[in-house]
């Protein structure tokens, strides 16, 4: 389900005569004061000024999430008998203050899933089928480790799809964490890698390592251990790295130190590599252009709202198209699978034109009729493509920014979804790969492994807990802290880097997702001029991209070492 935007409830409330307002207005106002975070903010672009004229007249600033203000992201009206001084506000956990809860709320939530991840393990079948006292043991602490990969895939990458939506308000942070929870947990299981080869994505040469069960099986846990570590450090910090890039580095490292030079596809560790630079810079590239021609069509546009509810079916119609198309064919055939994506591109088009006129209706009409009326044309500039546009004021911004907002909301949903189909293998192949070790042996863990959907429920859960728990830090950093971002500037960089993704994942091109969508943010502020992006934050997280693979190969070698000297006395 699909949570409606905000900025549909702020356009609602300017449409209808003096009467019907005057009737209904404390109902309005009191209903969305109980599902906004309604807060005063200064509009960061000195080129949108004009906005304010409608700001001021009503009396409220559109909702910016931003760390501060993740304290009033709740659905509900807070108890004046509860409102916390600033000391106390002071003594209360980041994820307290984060979802606007008490302290002890959190340590109960946290101490809940710390207890699940304990306990559910000993009711999984893959305990069940194990042999031996020792063989459990093992299979727990496997389990147990990739839990731990999961969560920081959680707490880590699950910003790639939520961060720009919470920066730019168009979900509260509550919206977004229970958004994500379902989705990327349905994506994990329903659409998560069934099938994947145990040396994830060609890193490692099998052969190798065969005859040697005990030491593949310390490096598949010590490499889930490793990236874990350093996406934990990189989530502390706000830092968005990529968890793939980790768990490459991690087992690169453990290939190196244990197999030699030939342990190691280094073709496929160039493309990685690579992927630091080409994933970045595509995005921003894309970002850029998507952002531009919004500013060029809808802002100069005679009438920007009308524009924008216009132009939203042709950005849903490419994306559906586009991912029907390369994501999700239902044939080989060429023609079908065009015709099949032509007609999902072309229903969806359909269902959100219906939704936007349905939710804007009553407002792009008053828009129309209050222009023949007047005469006027408010808002037409003959610019070039690459010219500083000023946005649009008054009833023309709330539609404009509730069409954006919606279209937000529904390619951050997508995005969450794909992201738990797809990453949750970073996890989950080298823990399928690992039980397979203890009940088959190296010689089948080294072919193809197909990973029961228990593990998958299991990875699933442990990438909600860690988005629960430590999910808000770097949505914090992908949605504030690299530039401002409104509805227009979030969808563009969400549009763009989904379009990216999917387009290099088609061409085989070596890509990172959360490069990718960082590099898009990054594109909407040079949209804007360079000063908009904050140098210091894109610093830290290029230092840390990297530092990944090194880390992550450092630590590997260093637990790899510590895990086999302890099996010695197991087994």
């Amino acid at each position: 389900m699909v949570l409606p935007s905000p900025y549909f409830s702020l356009a609602r409330r300017h449409v209808g005569g003096a009467s019907a307002v005057a009737s209904s207005s404390f109902f309005q106002l009191r209903r969305i004061a109980l599902r906004l975070p309604l807060r005063f903010y200064p509009l960061p672009d000195p080129s949108e000024a004009g906005r304010l004229t409608l700001l001021k007249k009503h009396s409220y600033h559109l909702p910016r999430a931003t760390l501060s203000s993740f304290s009033s992201a709740g659905d509900g009206e807070e108890p004046v008998a509860e409102r916390k001084t600033p000391e106390e506000e002071e003594e209360l956990p980041e994820m307290a203050k984060a979802f606007n809860i008490s302290s002890r709320t959190a340590t109960s939530v946290c101490f809940l899933i710390a207890f699940a991840a304990l306990t559910l393990p000993l009711a999984m079948r893959s305990l069940a089928q194990a042999a031996g006292a020792k063989a459990r043991a093992l299979t727990y602490l496997t389990l147990l480790a990739g839990f731990y990969m999961a969560w920081n895939i959680g707490a880590n990458d699950v910003a790639n799809a939520m961060g720009t939506s919470v920066g730019s308000g168009a979900l509260t942070l509550r919206q977004a964490v229970l958004t994500a929870a379902v989705l990327e947990f349905s994506g994990a299981f329903l659409m998560g890698t069934h099938v994947t080869s145990t040396m994830q994505k060609g890193i490692l040469v099998a052969p190798v390592f065969q005859g040697k069960d005990t030491l593949l099986f310390a490096g598949l846990l010590s490499s889930l251990a490793a990236a874990g570590t350093w996406l934990q450090v990189a989530s502390f910090y706000g830092w968005p790295v990529s968890t793939t890039h980790c768990i490459v580095g991690a087992m690169v490292g453990f290939g190196l130190a244990y197999g030699g030079v030939d342990a190691v596809f280094w073709s496929s560790l160039a493309r990685v590599t690579s992927s630091w630079v080409i994933s970045p810079v595509m995005g921003a590239a894309a970002s850029f252009l998507v952002y531009k021609c919004i500013r060029r069509f809808v802002y100069s546009a005679q009438n920007p709202g009308q524009a924008a509810a216009a132009a939203a079916p042709i950005a849903v119609f490419v994306g559906v198209t586009g991912i029907s198309f390369c994501a999700f064919p239902l044939s080989k055939t060429f023609a079908v699978s065009l015709a099949q994506a032509l007609a999902c591109g072309t229903a969806g088009a359909l269902i959100v034109s219906k939704v936007i006129h349905k939710q804007l209706g009553h407002l792009l009409i008053s828009e129309a009729e209050k222009g023949k009326i007047t005469g006027e044309k408010p808002h037409r500039q003959n610019v070039s493509f690459l010219s500083d546009i000023a946005g649009p004021t008054g009833a023309q911004l709330e539609i404009v920014y509730g069409v954006f907002g919606y279209m937000q909301v529904l390619s951050a949903c997508f995005m969450s979804f794909a992201h738990g189909g797809n990453d949750v293998s970073n996890a989950i192949g080298p823990l399928a790969a690992a039980l397979s070790i203890l009940n088959h042996g190296a010689s089948v863990a080294s072919e193809i492994v197909v990973i029961p959907t228990d593990v998958l429920a299991w990875g699933g859960f442990g990438i909600v807990a860690g988005l629960m728990i430590w999910g808000y830090r770097v949505i914090a950093t992908i949605g504030k802290k690299i530039t401002e971002l409104t509805p227009t500037r979030g969808f563009a960089a969400e549009f763009a880097a989904a379009s990216v993704v999917l387009v290099a994942s088609k061409l085989a091109l070596p890509i990172s997702a959360t490069h990718t969508l960082v590099g898009a943010v990054m594109g909407v502020g040079f949209a804007r001029g360079f000063n908009s992006v904050r140098a210091e934050t894109v610093r830290e997280i290029v230092t840390s991209w990297v530092v990944t693979i090194p880390v992550g190969a450092v630590l590997s070698v260093v637990y790899t070492a510590i895990l086999t000297k302890l099996l010695s006395f197991l087994i």
